[in-house]
């Protein structure tokens, strides 16, 4: 679990300090996303696209939908005669959970984060994904930008602990600079694996 404390500097400034349980793996994978995210949308006009996180949404509310449809029609028209209805909406509802599974196994890919950059009549649209295994300290960070040039993706894979100290503090300035550095190769059009 990651909470946030305030901490203050010499110049009375009062700073967020990210502090993670650093055993807990999700949440150690979790805050260096963040920490990501937050280094993607400081780049020059940057803005957060939520066309994927939309998507998932969308068919989520579908089987909601059905779903409320299945216990409105079972309360007007009880058991018996709503029984083909039922059937029906049950159906759907698995179906539109296993669309909502390959949508975030094969549209998502573990993306966490897409960003839309416009400079002029040039419009990019960054994408953010992460991996880090069960019991394992190596995070691994791809970025990946799809513009007029075509797709190019750069990776990094290092310890998590040369993002957190022995206190569980994330330093995202040094997240940021990772960020900034695969950002960088990929503006150059240097590919990196």
């Amino acid at each position: 679990m990651a909470t946030k404390a305030k901490k203050d500097d010499k110049n009375e400034k009062e700073i967020e300090i990210l502090k993670i349980n650093k055993w807990d793996g999700s949440a150690v994978k979790h805050a260096l996303d963040d920490a990501v995210k937050s280094a993607l949308l400081e780049k020059p006009n940057s803005v957060e696209n939520f066309n994927l996180i939309d998507g998932r949404l969308f068919i989520c509310t579908l089987a909601v939908g059905v779903a409320a449809l299945a216990l409105a029609w079972d309360y007007q028209y009880p058991f018996p005669q709503s029984k083909p209805v039922l059937i029906a909406c049950v159906a759907s509802y698995f179906v539109l959970m296993g669309v909502l599974t390959l949508y975030t196994m094969f549209r998502e890919k573990g993306t966490f984060a897409v960003m839309s950059q416009k400079d002029g009549s040039n419009s990019k649209t960054w994408q953010a994904s992460s991996e880090m295994k069960k019991f394992d300290d190596k995070y691994t960070l791809y970025l990946t930008v799809k513009d007029s040039k075509g797709v190019r993706e750069a990776s990094i894979t290092k310890s998590c602990a040369n993002y957190i100290d022995v206190n569980g503090v994330v330093f995202e300035n040094l997240v940021a600079n990772e960020v900034s550095r695969l950002y960088n190769s990929l503006n150059n059009d240097k590919k990196e694996k």
